[in-house]
C-alpha cells in the first residue's frame, strides 16, 4: 500500500476535506469543514485553518493542528511512516482516531497485516 498520502494515524489525506479544499481552492468546503471539525473536536476552527497538503508534507501547507499533533510527533520521532509500525499500536493517543475514523483503523490494520 502506498502510504505517501496516508497520515501517520491512518487517515487518508487524499480524501481529507482539508486537503481537497486546498487542492481545489474551495472556500465553501473550507467553511463547511471548519464548522464540522469545530463541533467534532470541540475547538474553534476557522476556515482559514483549512489549508493542507498532507500530514507528511515537510514544506507544504498543513492544517494548523499538525504542529500540535501528538500522534504526528510520536511517529516522526520514532521514524515511522505510520502508526501501524509501532509496537504500542493502538496507543491511547491514537484511540480518538481509531474510535472516530473507521477508515483510518482499517488502513492501519491492513498495513499491520501485510
Amino acid at each position: 500500500m502506498d502510504t505517501s498520502m496516508l497520515a501517520y494515524c491512518g487517515i487518508g489525506c487524499s480524501q481529507c476535506p482539508a486537503r481537497v479544499a486546498t487542492e481545489t481552492d474551495d472556500d465553501a468546503l473550507r467553511t463547511k469543514t471548519a464548522a464540522e471539525w469545530s463541533a467534532l473536536f470541540k475547538a474553534d476552527i476557522k476556515a482559514a485553518h483549512i489549508d493542507c497538503d498532507g500530514c507528511k508534507s515537510a514544506t507544504g501547507r498543513q492544517f494548523f493542528h499538525c504542529s500540535q499533533c501528538g500522534i504526528r510527533a510520536c511517529a516522526t520521532d520514532k521514524g515511522f511512516d505510520t502508526c501501524a509500525e509501532c509496537d504500542d499500536f493502538a496507543c491511547d493517543q491514537l484511540k480518538f482516531v481509531i474510535d472516530n475514523v473507521p477508515e483510518a483503523n482499517a488502513a492501519l490494520e491492513a498495513l499491520r497485516n501485510a
